[in-house]
């Protein structure tokens, strides 16, 4: 077979019935092998053993179907001895993705609200304030800046997505352009109901779909979160209204309540499992090595 890397190779079909029957008989046929390629299949953590840092983003759900954040029925109620949904999602999902990020400084942003100085509402804002450096130090960082951003917006609407992940695509957009797999995006959106923009949504994803990211989407409250199982693609191959399909699966989706009477590992280990494949998938389609491959053992 290895003749065949620079030449084809034939080979005849021999038929042992006939050939005792038919002195005159040669072949039933001829295989022909004109090329063949041995390609090396990476894992995730030869990937991750050659250098690749998973870039963690949060984008936050502050739409008024949330409740008032000083009522205690509210999602995003702050009580002083037990954190909300929203903080509990956070922390199982960041407390993973941080051991894979060098500076562990992750922009956290926000979407629905009515924001300061002037209280207009916006779909994507720095939960610190500071759209040009949205970063928070570790996942405690993040904590802090939910609590405090709570204190200072109004609860508005409508519950628009697709500007969070167009943010996270165009750092994703520029990491293509780097030689090698050197950077990969997890965007975690956390939502308590119906997406208001779901075309442009589903638009957004297919976009990124060819870029390295991923999404992970996690229901909060006891909505009906049925267009989120459409965004995850379980039913079918998620496609834009013009019918153009996603590149790969970057979407998974996981409603809070079915984890709610579990420890946050069990969250974490349900949202993430489809990253280290969506990882290895994205960089094999690309034809992208890990950057740094192991030396030789001396």
């Amino acid at each position: 077979m290895a003749q065949a890397v620079d030449r084809k190779v034939e080979w005849p079909c021999i038929n042992p019935k006939k050939q005792a029957k038919k002195k005159s008989y040669q072949n039933s046929g001829i295989v022909q092998l004109t090329s063949y390629k041995v390609t090396k299949e990476y894992s995730f953590l030869d990937y991750i053993f050659g250098g690749l840092q998973i870039n963690f983003t949060v984008g936050i759900d502050f739409t008024a179907s949330n409740g008032d954040p000083s009522s205690a029925n509210s999602l995003h109620y702050i009580n002083p001895y037990q954190p909300n949904e929203y903080m509990r999602a956070i922390q199982a999902v960041g407390n993973v993705c941080q051991d894979y990020d060098s500076d562990k400084q992750f922009p956290s942003l926000g979407f629905g609200a009515k924001i300061p100085p002037n209280y207009e509402v916006s779909h994507e804002f720095a939960l610190n304030f500071n759209i040009n450096n949205p970063f928070c130090p570790g996942i405690q960082g993040i904590l802090d800046a939910y609590v405090n951003c709570i204190k200072q917006i109004q609860l508005y609407g409508p519950t628009n997505v697709a500007p969070i992940i167009n943010h996270a695509a165009k750092f994703a957009e520029a990491a293509q352009k780097e030689s090698g797999a050197k950077n990969y995006f997890v965007l975690l959106l956390l939502t308590d109901g119906v997406i208001s923009d779901l075309h442009k949504t589903v638009y957004a994803i297919v976009r990124a779909s060819g870029l390295p990211l991923s999404i992970i989407i996690v229901g909060v409250g006891s909505a009906d979160f049925t267009a989120m199982n459409f965004l995850d693609g379980d039913d079918g191959v998620l496609k834009t209204q013009a019918g153009e399909p996603v590149k790969r699966d970057i979407v998974q989706f996981v409603p809070f309540r079915d984890f709610e009477s579990v420890p946050p590992e069990e969250l974490a280990k349900h949202v993430l499992a489809e990253v280290p494949r969506q990882i290895t998938g994205y960089y094999t389609m690309m034809g992208s090595p890990p950057h740094l491959l192991p030396g030789p053992l001396s």
